[in-house]
C-alpha cells in the first residue's frame, strides 16, 4: 500500500483556534502528519508524491466560487486596516441561502469580511498565507490516492492534512477546507457505481453527510460521538437518513461519553453490513484516531486495540479501498493507533 503525501501539506501553520470562548494555539498543526509518514513507513509502506490533477478534482464536489474564495482569502484579508495574522470570521448569516445541504449560490457581499463569515463557519479555520496552498495539495493527495486504486492498487493510504470530513460544499468548518473523502469518492465514481464511505473519526463527518445527503449513489455512514454535547453539534444524530435519491444511503451511529472499543467497533460492524446491503463496490474509509482515550478532544474511553479490530473487519470487505485521514491530535496515539489499523487491514 502506497502513502500519497505532499511536503506541501505542511505549510499551513495555523497559530489560532477557537474553542471555549478562548483563542489556543491549535491541535491540528503539522507535527501530526510528520508523526504518521514517519510511522507509516516505518511498517513497510512506500511514500508517494501527489499529482496535481487539476482543480475539477475539487468542483467535482465543492462550488467554484467557494474554490476562488479560499485561493485568494488572505491577501485580501490582509489590505483590511489592522488586519490580524489569519483570516477568521467576525460574523456569519442566519440565512443559509439553501434549503438543502448542497452548495449555498454565492454571497450577494463582496467585502472580504462578509465573504469570510459566510464561507468560514467557525473559529478552527484560521487562514494563513499559505493555508489555500496545503489545503490544495491535501485535496490532490486524496484524488491521486483514488487515481491508484481506479488504476488497479487494492488500497492507498491519503495521509491528507489539513483534513477534510467538516468540510461543506460551501464552507470550511473543524480544521477542514477541502472535504477530501468526498473527492475521493467521487473519483471512484468514474468507475464504480456505488461506493461507500465509512467514517469513524470521534466527531461526526457532517460536511461528507451534507455533500452526498440527495444522493443515491454513495453511502455514508459515521460512528462516532454523540453530538448533542459535542462538535459539530447540528448533525449527526441517528435519524438522518437521507432525502430524495438518498433516502436510505445515510447512517449515523452515535456513542454516548465513554463508550469504549466495544462500542465504536460495533458501530463499524453496523456500518459495513449497511455498506454491503448498499452494495458498495468500493471504499472510502475516513480514518481519524482522535476517539482513542488519550486524545485531547476525546470524550469516549477507545483503546488503540480497537483500530486493530477495525482494521481487520473493514480489510475484509476485500474492496478497492482509499484511507483518508482525518482527525487525531495526541502524537503517541496516532503512533500507536495507524499502524496497528493499517497492519491489520492488509493482512
Amino acid at each position: 500500500m502506497d502513502i500519497v503525501f505532499s511536503q506541501k501539506q505542511l505549510v499551513h501553520r495555523p497559530q489560532q483556534y477557537g474553542v471555549h470562548g478562548r483563542l489556543v494555539t491549535p491541535l491540528e498543526n503539522p507535527n501530526r502528519a510528520e508523526t504518521l509518514l514517519k510511522r507509516l513507513t516505518e511498517c513497510g509502506l512506500s511514500h508517494r508524491e501527489p499529482e496535481d490533477v487539476g482543480r475539477e478534482a475539487i468542483t467535482a464536489v465543492h462550488a467554484g466560487h467557494y474554490v476562488d474564495y479560499l485561493s485568494g482569502a488572505w491577501s485580501r484579508f490582509q489590505a483590511l486596516k489592522n488586519a490580524g495574522p489569519e483570516v477568521l470570521p467576525n460574523s456569519h448569516p442566519y440565512y443559509a441561502g439553501a434549503s438543502a445541504l448542497g452548495a449555498r449560490p454565492a454571497p450577494r457581499t463582496t467585502g472580504i469580511l462578509g465573504q469570510t463569515g459566510w464561507y468560514i463557519g467557525d473559529l478552527s479555520c484560521a487562514m494563513g498565507e499559505h493555508s489555500f496552498k496545503a489545503a490544495y495539495a491535501s485535496a490532490m493527495t486524496a484524488a491521486t490516492a483514488a487515481d491508484r486504486v481506479l488504476a488497479g492498487e487494492p488500497a492507498a493510504y491519503a495521509l491528507c492534512r489539513p483534513p477534510g470530513h467538516h468540510a461543506y460544499p460551501d464552507r470550511a468548518n473543524g480544521f477542514c477546507f477541502f472535504n477530501n473523502a468526498a473527492i475521493a469518492a467521487q473519483r471512484l465514481r468514474s468507475k464504480h457505481g456505488k461506493v461507500a464511505i465509512i467514517d469513524f473519526d470521534t466527531h461526526h463527518g457532517d460536511g461528507t453527510q451534507a455533500i452526498f445527503y440527495d444522493r443515491g449513489d454513495v453511502f455514508v455512514g459515521s460512528v462516532h460521538t454523540d453530538t448533542t454535547e459535542y462538535y459539530p453539534f447540528f448533525f449527526g444524530y441517528a435519524d438522518e437518513t437521507g432525502r430524495g435519491e438518498g433516502e436510505g444511503c445515510n447512517r449515523n451511529i452515535p456513542l454516548a461519553f465513554k463508550a469504549d472499543d466495544d462500542g465504536i467497533i460495533s458501530g463499524v460492524e453496523l456500518l459495513i453490513e449497511a455498506a454491503t446491503s448498499f452494495g458498495a463496490e468500493a471504499l472510502v474509509v475516513s480514518a481519524g484516531w482522535d476517539a482513542h482515550k488519550d486524545d485531547p478532544l476525546s470524550r469516549l474511553s477507545v483503546t488503540g486495540e480497537a483500530y486493530e479490530r477495525i482494521g481487520e473487519r473493514l480489510g475484509a470487505m476485500n474492496l478497492p479501498t482509499v484511507i483518508v485521514q482525518e482527525g487525531g491530535y495526541s502524537l503517541a496515539a496516532v503512533a500507536e493507533c495507524a499502524p496497528r489499523f493499517v497492519e491489520t487491514f492488509g493482512r
